[in-house]
């Protein structure tokens, strides 16, 4: 494993628009089908990362609560599934099912959309508004596995209360940090 941060994508910009299969139902969809007029989260995640395995308990409640206020969760796979075959679409699903997302799981099998976003680890975090400006990159929290920091996700949730209620984001974002996303 590799320990890899976020590139930060720089504030304002707007989502790339993508068209990728949901593992879930089967369904190809759009960003432009899955955004919220509140916001959107987009999370760059795997099955077999231990950070993003460290923290997936409370990515779904997380999402829970937020989806009730009207953020929509996307999250995305990008990684090389024949060097990693934990990560090919029907472990996904499974994945997906016993953790009880309640988001779409997309498979990003070109790694085209993982760049386009310059994604770098999993699991890393992006936040847009309502215009798709790019308001939130980085990560979930300040925990992660044997850091003793319990998983809180109070970072991201900061940035999707500010958002919510119309208040400034606090620029001073901190990288997300797991595995790097395993590049073909």
């Amino acid at each position: 494993m590799s320990l890899t941060p976020s590139k930060m994508m720089p504030l304002g910009t707007t989502a790339p628009n993508f068209l990728l299969p949901n593992v879930i139902s089967g369904k190809t969809l759009s960003l432009d089908s899955l955004k919220s007029d509140q916001g959107t989260v987009v999370m760059f995640i795997c099955n077999h990362c231990p950070y993003v395995q460290h923290i997936i308990t409370k990515i779904v409640e997380v999402a829970k609560d937020y989806q009730a206020k009207g953020i929509a969760f996307i999250a995305i796979s990008s990684n090389d599934v024949q060097n990693y075959p934990a990560d090919s679409p029907d472990k996904m699903k499974e994945n997906a099912i016993t953790h009880g997302f309640t988001f779409p799981y997309l498979y990003d099998e070109s790694q085209a959309i993982a760049k386009a976003y310059d994604a770098a680890c999993t699991p890393d975090f992006f936040v847009f508004d309502k215009q798709l400006a790019c308001v939130y990159r980085g990560r979930f929290d300040d925990a992660t596995p044997g850091n003793k920091s319990p998983v809180t996700g109070k970072e991201l949730t900061a940035a999707l209360d500010n958002l919510l209620s119309n208040a400034q984001i606090n620029p001073d974002q901190k990288p997300s940090i797991g595995c790097n996303i395993k590049w073909k």
